[in-house]
């Protein structure tokens, strides 16, 4: 269901855009009204921006890596040199690169999957301050996860267990200034195949099985017995996001069918 007009004159932000739950984000933002600054260091986020172009919609895409924080304060930067002000973050990016149990994971494995699944997110935050400051007013959405209890994934739990303190220390601490605080936690959810790999040296035999038994907890823990779709994805994060939200900050949702993670 598209609201018209919900983002009327409204500036987001959306990382991860180039495919999966960030473009959809973006895509039905841009057609409920928003100016969308689409980032992502995949170079087909431009595909997104041409859709939403056609579809008579405003976008730019930003290509930088928000794992540094050199990328995302260019994408702020950028974002405010398009369209002099930054309304709306959606910070997207993350995901777990492996599956397999804690004890198998390597030092260097662990760090990866910190630096993917909680920096981005906490560098986008950190660079969009200054411009919701001097606004005096902004929306950030973070995206965490229902793993934050599940296997097979430690260091990612962890990871999204940071955006869930990121999420409320912040909102405690930038409530005066205007600024609201707020994440969805999805479960498993079905998406087209990835374009780029999580694990770009791929999955053993092993790994597949390891990955197999994660996704059986995730199934069997969810009340509603399966995977959430995009669009379940999708609405929560954009009611968060818009005015219709104004009352709820520091709060991280639950879209997981009932599991609470």
């Amino acid at each position: 269901m598209i609201f018209k007009a919900r983002f009327a004159g409204k500036v987001m932000v959306v990382t991860g855009a180039a495919q999966g739950i960030g473009a959809g984000v973006a895509t039905r933002a841009a057609a409920e009204g928003a100016s969308v600054v689409l980032v992502d260091r995949a170079e087909f986020v431009t595909e997104v921006e041409q859709v939403i172009v056609a579809a008579g919609g405003t976008a730019v895409s930003v290509c930088c890596d928000l794992e540094t924080y050199e990328g995302a304060a260019m994408a702020m930067a950028k974002a405010v040199e398009a369209f002099g002000r930054i309304d709306i973050l959606i910070n997207n990016v993350g995901g777990a690169i492996r599956m397999r149990p804690f004890a198998e994971f390597e030092p260097a494995q662990i760090d990866a999957e910190i630096r993917r699944s909680l920096m981005p997110t906490l560098y986008c935050c950190h660079a969009v301050l200054p411009t919701m400051l001097g606004q005096g007013a902004g929306t950030i959405v973070n995206l965490s996860s229902n793993a934050t209890r599940g296997i097979r994934r430690v260091p990612y739990s962890a990871a999204k267990g940071g955006i869930n303190g990121l999420t409320q220390s912040l909102a405690m601490e930038y409530a005066e200034a205007g600024i609201r605080v707020v994440a969805t936690a999805p479960g498993g959810t079905s998406a087209p195949p990835r374009r780029v790999a999580r694990n770009a040296e791929g999955d053993n035999v092993q790994e597949q099985a390891w990955m197999a038994e994660a996704v059986e907890q995730v199934t069997d823990s969810a009340f509603l017995k399966r995977y959430g779709t995009l669009e379940e994805q999708i609405a929560p994060i954009l009611f968060l996001a818009s005015d219709e939200a104004s009352y709820v900050t520091g709060t991280v949702l639950p879209v997981a069918g009932g599991d609470l993670g």
